[in-house]
């Protein structure tokens, strides 16, 4: 069946209605297949059927280059909705934003990669990318394997432990050496599309306890092509000036997102509880309190962090300083740990009915997915590094700047 056809809507690039409208209905897609995605640990292929038919891949691509040049904020709240419908498919939309990120920032200077953002823009592409790898892990600011520049041309091989969607997507942003003679930590990006010379040899499955629909299966990387698919800009700079803010931000509006659902399914249940015994408050009550207090703490962190990464975005120096690192860095920390306390609060408040799959109030599925969000590069190894960051910086008490 065509999803886009099913659902009603318009062929990509004809569409009149705000993008809240538009992913409005994408998220009742997710919504139906939200648990068969978890269960049979699929990717969401009806998910983003309608997401390339309601023209939602390409909005932060900038608008010179056919995109919408929609910010930060905007983005954010794109993946917040999708979140309440299904985890694993916003997590898979919101770090398609951060490569579309890392491309906006950085690419604008490379014809090559102007290009790509309007096949983006115009074919809807679906973007992934390769940082972890075999030997280092998650430490994104390090590589192993090496970028092989000769006439023009590269050659790379690159043993990843993860890959997400690696096998659904149209191209994939890999990090590497800048050369086989460089330090780990000199590190170059580059755009590797699906249709160039590019192989993906499976090597793990993912098999997990939550965000299954992510399919983050490991692979051996192999591609060759033009050199001018490599950014000019040190990964350093990418990373500090673009990846490391856009990856928090984004994770932390899906885990929002996953957070708010379970949150209104308590409420659901409180307030049926309610009209059940009239007189009477629910043994609910006091703790869908307590957890709406947490959902709006989240959500001022979040809406913060993203107005202080659009200041930051304005400076250079601000943008790669100490003090901002830590700050970002404090909020993946803080919405990983209050998302999973939302949750569980709401687990508690419909009891049974909430363990349960398959009914009004099951919070199963957000409980495990959200489990994924302490460990997505680990609390403990940011703490490690903020740490760091803060023997060299002072915390900003300001209200205002």
């Amino acid at each position: 069946m065509n999803v886009a056809k099913a659902i009603g809507v318009a062929p990509a690039g004809m569409h009149s209605d705000a993008p809240t409208v538009r992913m409005a209905r994408v998220a009742e897609v997710a919504a139906k297949a939200a648990d068969s995605v978890d269960r049979d640990a699929r990717f969401p292929h009806e998910v983003f059927d309608a997401l390339k038919q309601e023209s939602l891949l390409g909005v932060a691509v900038p608008i010179e280059f056919g995109g919408q040049g929609m910010g930060h904020a905007a983005i954010a709240d794109l993946i917040v909705q999708l979140a309440q419908a299904c985890g694993s498919s916003a997590m898979i939309y919101g770090m398609h934003q951060i490569q579309i990120a890392s491309l906006a920032s950085h690419g604008t200077g490379s014809e090559w990669h102007r290009a790509y953002m309007r096949r983006i823009a115009s074919e809807q592409l679906l973007m992934a990318s390769a940082t972890s790898e075999a030997g280092i892990g998650g430490d994104l600011r390090n590589s192993i394997c090496a970028l092989n520049v000769i006439d023009g041309r590269f050659s790379l091989i690159k043993d990843a432990t993860v890959i997400s969607y690696g096998a659904f997507a149209d191209a994939i942003l890999a990090t590497a050496r800048r050369a086989p003679d460089a330090a780990g930590t000199d590190q170059s990006m580059i755009v590797i599309p699906a249709d160039a010379n590019r192989t993906l040899e499976r090597k793990s499955v993912w098999d997990t306890l939550g965000m299954r629909g992510t399919c983050s299966d490991g692979f051996l990387l192999t591609a060759t092509g033009d050199a001018a698919q490599i950014f000019t800009k040190p990964f350093s700079e990418i990373a500090a000036q673009s990846m490391l803010a856009s990856s928090h931000i984004y994770w932390a509006a899906t885990w929002f997102g996953i957070a708010a659902d379970a949150f209104a399914r308590a409420q659901a249940f409180v307030k049926q509880a309610a009209r059940k015994q009239p007189n009477l408050t629910p043994p609910g009550a006091l703790r869908l309190s307590e957890a709406a207090a947490k959902l709006q703490e989240m959500k001022g962190h979040l809406v913060a962090a993203i107005r202080r990464f659009e200041i930051a975005e304005r400076n250079e120096d601000d943008l790669s300083s100490i003090g901002f690192a830590a700050e970002i860095n404090a909020l993946k920390v803080a919405a990983s740990e209050k998302a999973g306390e939302i949750v569980r609060l709401a687990m508690l408040i419909c009891g049974i009915l909430g363990y349960k799959n398959g009914t009004p109030f099951s919070v199963g599925r957000h409980l495990r997915d959200i489990t994924s969000a302490t460990v997505m590069i680990s609390n403990d190894r940011i703490h490690a590094n903020t740490s760091t960051l803060l023997l060299m910086s002072r915390f900003d008490a300001r209200l205002e700047g």
